[in-house]
């Protein structure tokens, strides 16, 4: 993300350019190794513990793994060389190079960075980091990748430059060299945070006043990460923040009386995983220590007394295995178990086995632990989709920051321009750039960036002109956002002990039983006797409406029923506060989740940039990988930097070329010549190029035809008659001559698709074209100026990319076909699929089949299923946003 060491432009230098689960790739996430425990080279049997989650851990915000996923195997750590040629007189690109002896770990810590072991991230593919994908190329890139990786977290304080490698990589590497290092530190995997040598990379104010400006909205995480990264790329920044302070919901208060005083965590507190998470390093740059959570987690039963252990574990047990099992039954349904929550299946199990679960309050403690790491009730959560981001848990330890996340918001918001109380009622964008309105002032910028939580989205409290696009409103409804609440209590003392960090108390009623239902100990971390209560699921809903007083005197009470039969004194705590994330105006909840009907699909779409390149969003739900925590939060900031920084590029090549179009009908030619060696579409003798980056279906195409040598009739006398009319007319001459002739035109990417499911061969297709659709067939000067401008942003997009079929896997929604391929990866799309318009522009849709027909009782179908297979903003809000999976489980 950071521009090489002369700082000349804003980005470093570019080349011109579910149910299934992939293998744990980054979006643009720097992954750094932060844990306290110093871990500079990690044994490999350190690094192989983090592929494993521990979702099913009390006291964690997190949720249980399953068999449904696909988890990195950390024994493939080399990448793939057995299929890659080797030439018995090596040259260039084709003879593996050796730049350390220990590659194994450094592929390791590449993999906790998010990077496949053996392939290339969908990122990469499209950033074009390798001329031809797969091969030795690749391999060699993939081993340079890593050891910048390894070399930069060996003193992630410094700034690391391409010079320094020079000695180690072969000659004949050096532009896989420059393609690896511009990647990462585009996208933020080295050389980002708020040490000096990064500080002192971002260009004096001056030399940005050349430079594209943006508008971010939010200076929470992912706003103060965009923001950090633009600032150092030159773009000039404004952040406007609705509160008067930084980080959202990440929120750090000062809680002190008779001379005790402690930092509370009111919003994000766990960071969850260290080995991969990058707010880890910034906690290094900045010199802390990190703290770890331990394990042990005693429950107490309603009247006060412990669970006895053997009972605990055999609950649990259970518990773990209604989980499997509602795994095993998403896949029996398949698309059907959308509309399933997951509740439904767990209760439908637990009745089917009932003799599983002896303690019932027991049962509904681990119900209300998942409700926590979830931020939602059980009865509303996706049974297909509610654990889709299990396979990217960052393992490692789970810690606390000594002194609060806060020292994390203030650092990254030092010297960042940030305006506070600012807050937006309306974005406007176009073609000639965006207006963002706050109160009565309007800033002006080339784009902007809107980080606002999911429930402000949902809420519908910022105005979009134009609107968003339907696929987006969609999404927003689609996907959950829910609701944790605490209660900090400092006390006197520490009257808890010092021997555990968290502890759980039951509760009779079910429908209360996520109320002060986990305790956390902030004793050891936060600078004084901290004890917080968390309240979730239906309980965190009731509790936006009790009197602080009341919820108090209920914590106490819980409190002096566990601990005075010990003969422990519990005191009246010195100050208290009573989060109410639900109704805070800046946040209306805590994070994200998969509701029934939503997808991890869905993350993505929320994340898509619109208005071409002038609106882009990020935060915590716009991660499919790493959602409902501070540090996906952080890392789509940080992704959506790099997009910016791509797309402003992108806009400053198609100026160029609109400004003085004579001067490059050659450069253009040359360009789109290019760009048909790896078509998007390619059937027949046709291809189609397309930006993958704009799904809207009315964005331009271009369509090449490519002919050789004369059509041949078809038994269609119709269409024979028409396609031969016009091809004879236009090209007879090339005919006759038996040569090869490319002709163009322009279309929609929806009519590039239409075209592509026409049946019948050429002839029917080029009837199809020309008369259906009614488009000419031209020579590729006769596409005109207009094009131009297409042809260089579709460059500049994918520069230097490959043909898209690798290990990696072709982009979820990416359309790539080879010719005469009949067979092409599915993409599931949800609902009916536009196939073909009719002449009043309507589009005809097609049903895609599903496992079940129609939705019967929910109950019923799985139960069918089972038997088949046997201050006055903290008095009122205060939080400002409960961080991540766990109300403090957020990184």
């Amino acid at each position: 993300m950071n521009p090489p060491d002369n700082n000349q432009d804003y980005a470093p230098s570019l080349p011109h350019s579910q149910l299934p689960t992939p293998p744990p790739q980054s979006n643009s996430n720097p992954n750094p190794d932060p844990t306290s425990i110093s871990i500079s080279n990690p044994s490999f049997e350190q690094m192989v513990s983090f592929s494993a989650p521990k979702k099913r851990r009390r006291g964690r915000s997190q949720r249980s793994t399953s068999s449904f996923h696909t988890l990195p195997n950390p024994g493939g750590i080399l990448p793939n060389i057995d299929a890659a040629p080797r030439s018995t007189n090596p040259g260039i690109g084709d003879e593996i190079i050796t730049i350390n002896k220990d590659a194994t770990t450094e592929a390791l810590l590449a993999l906790t960075a998010g990077f496949p072991a053996d392939s290339l991230t969908e990122e990469e593919i499209d950033f074009g980091v390798v001329p031809v994908v797969g091969g030795i190329e690749q391999v060699n890139y993939i081993l340079i990748r890593n050891h910048i990786i390894s070399k930069w977290r060996e003193n992630i304080s410094s700034w690391i430059a391409k010079e320094s490698f020079l000695d180690s990589i072969p000659n004949h590497c050096i532009s896989l060299l420059d393609s690896a290092y511009d990647y990462l530190v585009l996208h933020g995997y080295i050389n980002f945070g708020i040490s000096q040598a990064v500080k002192d990379k971002v260009p004096p104010t001056q030399q940005q006043q050349s430079k594209p400006s943006v508008v971010i909205v939010g200076a929470g995480l992912s706003g103060l990460a965009a923001a950090r990264q633009l600032l150092r790329f030159g773009f000039k920044v404004t952040v406007l923040e609705g509160r008067k302070r930084p980080g959202g919901r990440v929120y750090t208060k000062r809680m002190e009386g008779n001379r005790v005083e402690a930092a509370a965590d009111l919003g994000g507190s766990v960071l969850t995983g260290t080995l991969g998470n990058p707010l880890g390093i910034i906690a290094r740059q900045l010199g802390c220590s990190l703290y770890k959570v331990r394990d042990k987690c005693p429950l107490y039963r309603v009247d006060g007394k412990p669970v006895d252990p053997d009972l605990d574990m055999k609950v649990e047990g259970a518990f773990n295995r209604l989980l499997d099992k509602a795994s095993k039954l998403r896949q029996l349904m398949g698309d059907v178990s959308m509309d399933v929550s997951l509740g439904a299946a767990l209760e439908t199990f637990r009745q089917v086995y009932g003799d599983a679960t002896e303690e019932m309050s027991l049962f509904n403690w681990h119900l209300a632990n998942l409700e926590y790491a979830n931020a939602g009730l059980v009865s509303k959560l996706s049974l297909a989709f509610w654990d889709q981001d299990d396979p990217y848990d960052m393992g490692g330890d789970h810690c606390f920051l000594p002194g609060g996340n806060g020292r994390l918001v203030h650092a990254l918001a030092e010297n960042v321009p940030i305006l506070y109380e600012k807050t937006v009622q309306t974005i406007r964008y176009g073609a000639d750039g965006v207006k963002v309105t706050a109160g009565h002032q309007v800033y002006e910028g080339d784009m902007v960036l809107c980080t606002v939580p999911l429930g402000v989205l949902k809420n519908g409290s910022i105005k979009f002109v134009p609107e968003l696009p339907q696929r987006k409103l969609d999404c927003i409804k689609r996907l959950g956002f829910g609701l944790l609440n605490k209660v900090a209590m400092l006390f006197p003392f520490v009257f808890w002990g010092t021997d555990l960090d968290t502890f759980g108390h039951l509760t009779e009623d079910p429908a209360n039983r996520g109320e002060f239902f986990l305790f956390y100990s902030y004793a050891q971390v936060a600078g004084g006797p901290l004890l917080i209560a968390l309240v979730a699921g239906e309980a965190a809903h009731k509790f936006e409406t009790m009197p602080p007083t009341d919820a108090v005197t209920r914590v106490l009470q819980i409190l002096r029923g566990m601990y005075e039969p010990q003969g422990i004194n519990v005191p009246d705590p010195i100050q208290t506060v009573c989060t109410r994330w639900g109704g805070d105006p800046f946040s209306f909840g805590s994070y994200s989740n998969v509701a029934v009907g939503a997808s991890g699909d869905d993350y993505d779409i929320l994340a898509e940039s619109v208005g071409d390149g002038r609106l882009f969003f990020a935060g915590e739900a716009t991660t499919r990988r790493y959602p409902a925590t501070m540090h996906g939060a952080f890392v789509t900031g940080l992704r959506e930097a790099a997009n910016m920084a791509q797309s402003a590029k992108s806009r400053g090549i198609r100026k160029r070329i609109d400004r003085n179009p004579s001067k490059n009908p050659h450069a253009c030619a040359t360009l789109l010549a290019d760009l048909f060696r790896d078509p998007d579409l390619e059937f027949g003798s046709f291809s189609i190029i397309f930006s993958r980056r704009n799904p809207d279906p009315k964005s331009p195409a271009i369509l090449r035809v490519t002919l050789s040598e004369p059509c041949k009739r078809n038994d269609d006398p119709v269409a024979d008659q028409y396609s031969n009319k016009i091809l004879f007319q236009q090209l007879q001459s090339h005919f006759n001559q038996q040569q090869q002739i490319q002709v163009y035109t322009l279309l929609t990417r929806q009519q590039a698709l239409d075209l592509r499911e026409v049946r019948g061969g050429d002839e029917k297709r080029l009837y199809y074209l020309c008369e259906t659709l009614g488009v000419k067939l031209v020579g590729r000067k006769g596409l005109g100026i207009g094009a131009d401008s297409v042809i260089a942003s579709i460059k500049a997009e994918r520069t230097g990319r490959k043909p898209a079929l690798s290990s990696s896997g072709t982009k979820s929604g990416m359309l790539k076909v080879k010719s005469g391929a009949l067979k092409r990866k599915l993409i599931r799309i949800k609902g009916p699929v536009p196939l073909n318009q009719n002449n009043n522009g309507d589009s005809e849709t097609v049903k895609h089949e599903s496992l079940g027909n129609g939705k019967a009782s929910v109950q019923a179908t799985i139960a069918d299923t089972i038997r088949s297979s046997s201050t006055q903003e903290e008095n009122k809000w205060l939080g400002t946003g409960v961080a991540s999976s766990s109300g403090i489980h957020s990184s």
